[in-house]
């Protein structure tokens, strides 16, 4: 039977606390509540939920364009608040899966691809931060695997104004559903 995955995207201390390195802030605090219930009802149905993470060395070439953020083994690569709790109360679950990233797409350079396609998963959700970065381009990686794609307005937040025209972008780019 097909299934579906919800991709809790870079929901870490450094993109939603208050403190965090390169945070969202309060748009991205307010769509945890949303995200933990999606998550708790894909697992209630035998779907699957990756956790997707940015993961970086405190070397990584990548903080020539950021700041250091979500360096692995660290309180700022931590899931945020509830969703951290709720991963913890759920950790058990076969179907609940972490995935580490070191680019802004999920699927590049991750078995994610592959452990969803042996899921028999043929459809990916995408919620968390940021919805005009790391949210577009796995909605992107998830398109050239093969996935059909559906974007959480309710569950995706980001700290610059271009949300909505990505949100835009991914439905006209990759006929992603848009759920409001």
């Amino acid at each position: 039977m097909a299934k579906e995955a919800l991709l809790i995207v870079d929901m870490s201390n450094d993109f939603v606390a208050d403190d965090g390195t390169l945070t969202a802030g309060k748009p991205a605090q307010e769509i945890v509540p949303y995200i933990k219930e999606l998550a708790s009802r894909f697992l209630a149905d035998g779907n699957v939920v990756v956790v997707t993470m940015d993961a970086h060395q405190p070397d990584d070439p990548h903080f020539e364009l950021w700041p250091p953020h979500n360096i692995v083994h660290t309180k700022g690569q931590e899931l945020y608040g509830e969703l951290n709790e709720w991963y913890h109360e759920n950790a058990g679950n076969p179907n609940l899966i972490y995935t580490p990233k070191t680019n802004y797409n999920a699927f590049f350079q991750t078995d994610l691809a592959e452990t969803l396609k042996k899921l028999e998963v043929k459809k990916v959700h995408i919620v968390g931060v940021c919805t005009d970065i790391c949210d577009f381009l796995t909605v992107a990686g998830a398109d050239a695997e093969g996935f059909k794609t559906a974007i959480h307005k309710r569950g995706a937040a980001t700290f610059t104004n271009l949300g909505e025209t990505m949100i835009h972008h991914m439905k006209l780019c990759f006929h992603t559903e848009i759920i409001e």
